[in-house]
């Protein structure tokens, strides 16, 4: 069997230019690529270690489908939401702490719900520190 691995998530924009602007805003993402794939407007982006994909698209649906979620992982998530409340964003509630991990959710563009959370490995079970203990 060919390895395979998870490469990045693709989501619909009803407003993309707007979606561009919150993720480097909000979270620092940077544009890789803008341009036409498919006969349509996508853009590529990084954010942090990972990828994201949008299209220029509506989305289709109710919000998210199957998808629950997007967990975007932070060394700083009292700074993080700070800068997220600094600059308008509504946040669903406070962080929640549960000894090691702690996260709060907010809403991307288009009603994309992101987790965003913070890990400590170092007091973890072997198993969560191996697969939470790298770096963001």
């Amino acid at each position: 069997m060919a390895d395979a691995h998870l490469h990045h998530v693709h989501l619909f924009c009803s407003d993309i230019d707007a979606t561009i602007a919150w993720w480097v805003d909000m979270l620092g993402a940077e544009v890789a690529y803008d341009g036409t794939v498919a006969n349509q407007r996508n853009v590529f982006m990084h954010v942090g270690s990972g990828r994201l994909h949008l299209y220029d698209q509506p989305p289709r649906g109710d919000r998210g489908g199957a998808v629950h979620h997007v967990g975007i992982r932070t060394d700083d998530l009292h700074g993080l939401v700070a800068h997220l409340k600094a600059n308008g964003q509504n946040l669903r509630s406070d962080i929640r702490e549960f000894g090691a991990w702690r996260y709060i959710m907010v809403a991307a563009p288009d009603d994309v719900l992101l987790e965003l959370f913070e890990w400590d490995a170092s007091g973890m079970e072997p198993e969560l520190q191996a697969f939470f203990g790298a770096a963001p």
